[in-house]
């Protein structure tokens, strides 16, 4: 396709380099991790709702986490697997298409930090202040953090894109594995300086925010632990913490990995897999992380598989 055409409104997209020997077998693992994101985010948040011993703010709060990892890789993975078959030529979406999941890429990556951020000040009020906790974090305050979470990654994201649909485009091609923001602004002949200020802006306050809120609240509850001699307690915190800073850990790193590979331009095809991988990696491992470190989860998933062997037994 021709990469000079004036506010066209059908895009390609380069996506990544597959030789037909590994077309099929890379279909069939982005499937498979595809349905295992599915299964294991779904299946988490089920269990959150059926069980009512789970209806506690740790794990309510945590419900966002699946939810921004389904809605993160259900705009994302299925159009790459559909690329995957493709030639590279034949690789074209529509201008508006592109748009959408830009929105819902930058959503994911967003909303991440939003949802770890506030889940943080939960396990803070839990561990600093347990005798305020259930006078604190009740069902309005969780539904107000929430709320916020989503909100503020909604109008960060809304204006990101906003500055770049404004804009004029003189190119055609998509040089990422899918849509996002950089790549839809690269687009245009105009100036994007605008749109490269407010992009930093946006992500400098966003990890300020992030990792200060971070460390601001497991220093806290380092200092806690450190002066409290209740066994029970510090190991509690010890558990819920060492969860919630693997997962962040890990979306820190694939996050950091795309944004570091984008200074060289010599290692795009290493780009657009760390691209991917922001994606696929924390969505995969998030329900693992917390799956086998909460007890109720487990105990949970204990008694379902005994009724299921009881039940086969009896039929």
């Amino acid at each position: 396709m021709d990469n000079s055409s004036f506010n066209s409104f059908t895009l390609q997209i380069e996506g990544i380099k597959v030789t037909p020997a590994s077309m099929y077998p890379l279909f069939f693992l982005f499937l498979f991790l595809y349905l295992f994101i599915l299964t294991s985010n779904l299946g988490i948040i089920t269990l959150i709702l059926v069980d009512k011993r789970l209806h506690q703010p740790m794990y309510l709060l945590f419900c966002n986490l699946p939810v921004n990892d389904i809605i993160g890789n259900c705009y994302m993975v299925p159009r790459l697997m559909s690329d995957i078959l493709l030639p590279q030529s034949e690789r074209l979406i529509s201008y508006y298409e592109c748009v959408v999941q830009a929105f819902f890429s930058h959503i994911f990556g967003t909303s991440a930090h939003t949802v770890l951020m506030i889940m943080a000040f939960d396990r803070y009020m839990a561990i600093c202040n347990p005798l305020r906790y259930s006078a604190i974090m009740t069902k309005r305050m969780v539904l107000k953090l929430t709320a916020s979470a989503w909100g503020t990654a909604f109008v960060l994201v809304g204006i990101l894109l906003g500055l770049t649909i404004r804009l004029n485009r003189c190119r055609t091609l998509i040089v990422n594995p899918y849509c996002d923001n950089a790549s839809l602004f690269k687009l245009s002949c105009e100036s994007v300086v605008i749109n490269n200020i407010y992009g930093l802006t946006f992500t400098v306050v966003l990890l300020t925010s992030s990792i200060g809120s971070i460390v601001l609240t497991y220093t806290k509850i380092t200092l806690v632990c450190l002066t409290s001699r209740n066994r029970s307690l510090n190991r509690k915190a010890l558990k819920t913490c060492s969860t919630h800073l693997s997962v962040y850990m890990i979306m820190f790193i694939c996050g950091k990995v795309n944004i570091l590979l984008h200074r060289f331009p010599q290692y795009l095809h290493y780009r657009n897999i760390s691209a991917i991988m922001f994606h696929i990696v924390p969505s995969s491992l998030n329900p693992i992380i917390y799956g086998t470190q909460s007890n109720e989860i487990r105990q949970f998933l204990s008694k379902l598989v005994r009724s299921r062997k009881i039940l086969f037994h009896h039929s």
